[in-house]
């Protein structure tokens, strides 16, 4: 993943979406564009390794849970690429030491479904800065 240019701003900044959810694919990436950001949906880990965004995409946002190759294992598989920067988890599932763990594994954090535009944007905005 490549660094957002002006550190003074996330807008512009492209962000994808992985998550086997249609409705999740459907509505973040909408939601995203509103904010600002360019925005891509994946249905799984292997459609998104098979992209080009791997590279050029600024942050991730990635399910938990995924038939196949889950979002941890994505995000293992992408640091061992050499291909670092911010990943976002978002998980359905009520895990009380899911976050604690993803986070000592880089991730810049872990939201439970559903959470508000706002606490999306704000953890945006601040794993965007933190790059």
């Amino acid at each position: 993943m490549k660094r957002v240019k002006d550190a003074g701003t996330t807008a512009h900044a492209i962000v994808c979406v992985v998550d086997d959810d249609v409705s999740v694919r459907d509505a973040l990436p909408a939601l995203l564009g509103q904010f600002g950001f360019t925005a891509h949906a994946f249905a799984s880990a292997e459609e998104f390794l098979s992209s080009d965004q791997a590279d050029s995409a600024d942050c991730l946002i990635l399910d938990v849970a995924m038939p196949g190759m889950s979002g941890p294992d994505l995000h293992a598989k992408l640091k061992c690429r050499g291909i670092h920067g911010p990943v976002i988890f978002i998980t359905a599932h009520a895990d009380p030491l899911l976050p604690a763990r993803l986070m000592r594994e880089g991730a810049a954090a872990c939201l439970s479904k559903p959470f508000s535009d706002t606490v999306l944007l704000d953890t945006l905005n601040a794993a965007l800065a933190a790059t």
